[in-house]
């Protein structure tokens, strides 16, 4: 049998090829994100009772009802916007499903979509299958600021999506409150649906407030806002995320959602909503991770790399220009054979694979792990 690919140029992931080097290598993981220190026991905790309370069967299609209640008593919290829990939120596999299922519900063959590169790699993919076309408008200069001129010269006719990610991943860069009144202006009398990745909306640094799509009016009531469960409180590998959006687009999300997944895990949902109903448990988590990422910073502070301090994400982006001319790819798989220690090199995510000497590294690790990845750095 022969068949033609819908995605005939997609390759293995680089954070599978970077984490399968670092598992052959033995080699410090700073490479994929994912924390190396355990969850909340209070948490564990609480979804262990909703599997002795025999939560064991299927949520209801858009998420259990605690649930949306404490995302809609957040969102309240931090952003005064008021998301009816019964119309206007879903629960997710995680913030990567329901980033395709938006571009599924919405998405035709020749539909144009702009996203801002370096992407986080499921987002041209997404627009990719379902026959759209990806518009991609690369990130500025060590600042990886957003061109307006240029984004409002790339949208036509066949504009149907724009997405954005803030905090930036991989880059490590937040929007400002004028970058998002600049994109409010932009969009306002379009058809254009906005989609705000912002799964790391709890993990900003220095003071600076998160600028969620919510808390701009002309804004929010064109955007799906996706954030992530596994992301705030330490659990990847739970694979849950939420989605809030205005009442019309949610229903149509909700058409494709029903038959992709409809519905997810049950007993951690139960959990998770009891646990949000103290705002504590999100509330500190931006001076906990500023911990861990000045920590690294401080303990490569003598090293040959450069930087620019991370202002949101578990990601530090780390220059090495002053070290060698290699191309970054090269360099990154280098660095986990002869030294050691896997990142993620950001050429990868870039327009026309442009390469700027960066390497990722995520600081959502121990102190022992960071101290052990430093001295490696330190020797580079």
């Amino acid at each position: 049998m022969n068949h033609i690919s819908k995605l005939p140029n997609i390759e293995t992931t680089i954070f599978t090829v970077m984490s399968q080097l670092a598992a052959q290598e033995n080699a410090i993981n700073l490479s994929q994100g994912f924390p190396n220190f355990p969850s909340d026991p209070k948490l564990i905790e609480l979804v262990q009772q909703a599997l002795r309370e025999n939560y064991n069967q299927y949520a209801p299609m858009p998420g259990a009802l605690i649930l949306r209640e404490a995302i809609a008593e957040k969102m309240e919290l931090l952003y005064q916007r008021d998301y009816n829990p019964a119309t206007e939120i879903t629960v997710t596999a995680g913030a990567t499903q329901a980033i395709f299922t938006i571009i599924s519900a919405f998405v035709r063959p020749t539909d144009e979509v702009i996203i801002f590169t370096p992407a986080y790699d499921c987002y041209a993919p997404a627009v990719e299958v379902h026959g759209g076309k990806v518009i991609p408008i690369q990130l500025k200069g060590k600042e990886f600021s957003v061109d307006w001129n240029e984004v409002r010269s790339k949208i036509t006719t066949k504009t149907k999506l724009l997405i954005i990610n803030t905090p930036h991943n991989p880059s490590g860069t937040v929007l400002s409150k004028a970058d998002m009144l600049e994109l409010s202006s932009i969009l306002e009398n379009t058809n254009i649906i906005l989609l705000s990745d912002e799964v790391y909306e709890h993990i900003i640094f220095d003071g600076a407030q998160h600028q969620s799509a919510a808390l701009y009016p002309k804004l929010a009531e064109r955007a799906f806002i996706t954030a992530s469960f596994g992301k705030t409180f330490h659990n990847t590998g739970w694979k849950m995320g939420y989605c809030v959006a205005p009442k019309a687009l949610m229903h149509e999300f909700k058409k494709v959602h029903q038959f992709n997944v409809f519905s997810v895990n049950h007993p951690m949902q139960i959990g998770i909503g009891k646990y949000l109903k103290n705002p504590k448990n999100y509330l500190g988590l931006p001076a906990f991770f500023q911990r861990k990422r000045d920590y690294f910073l401080n303990e490569i502070k003598d090293s040959r790399f450069t930087w620019k301090p991370s202002q949101g994400t578990y990601f530090q982006v780390l220059s090495y220009e002053n070290i060698t001319d290699e191309f970054d790819t090269e360099f990154a798989k280098r660095l986990t054979r002869e030294y050691k220690i896997a990142s993620i090199p950001l050429s990868v995510f870039n327009t026309n694979k442009e390469d700027h000497k960066l390497l990722r590294f995520c600081f959502a690790k121990t102190e022992e792990t960071l101290a052990q990845a430093a001295k490696i750095l330190n020797r580079i």
